[in-house]
């Protein structure tokens, strides 16, 4: 016996496919889309969308850094370090903003590295609310379980 999905042999008493963690014997899986195959295109847009949101404040600090100088003329140490800061501070929203365009895409794409690279985002994500917050519990319960572990590997694998 063979598993439909991937082809790997199975022995009569398995209940799911010890290399894909196909569901054996189940009607209603075969129809039925798992968790991860439901979700995994909503998470990569919302991916998308929140690199987007994130490049919004990136452009506004990085314009506001290169003019702050204009503005604090008065002071001299402001005058400094006030345009390095906000230039910066832009600078890291960039950076989340490309990093989650970049990742959404790629799990849209099933990219082998796109899982964990989600992953890590979803963490430092718990810490933006709401968004942020959101976006990334809804990561993490996508895509954590063994099963998605699994599954992903395998889509990503040309499954």
């Amino acid at each position: 016996m063979f598993c439909n999905r991937c082809g790997a042999p199975l022995q009569p008493d398995f209940v799911a496919c010890p290399n894909c963690g196909k569901r054996i014997g189940d009607p209603v899986s075969a129809v039925a889309q798992s968790r991860l195959e439901r979700h995994l295109h909503i998470v990569g847009i919302l991916w998308i969308v929140l690199g987007a949101l994130f490049a919004i404040p990136a452009v506004a600090f990085l314009l506001v850094g290169t003019t702050a100088h204009l503005i604090v003329h008065q002071r001299e140490f402001l005058n400094g370090i006030l345009p390095l800061l906000v230039a910066m501070a832009g600078g890291i929203f960039l950076i989340l903003a490309v990093g989650g365009i970049y990742v959404g895409v790629g799990l849209m794409q099933h990219r082998p590295w796109a899982r964990i690279a989600a992953i890590v985002l979803g963490v430092l994500a718990l810490f933006h609310p709401p968004f942020g917050t959101a976006v990334g519990v809804y990561t993490l319960w996508v895509l954590l379980s063994d099963e998605s572990g699994n599954e992903y590997r395998y889509l990503a694998h040309g499954g």
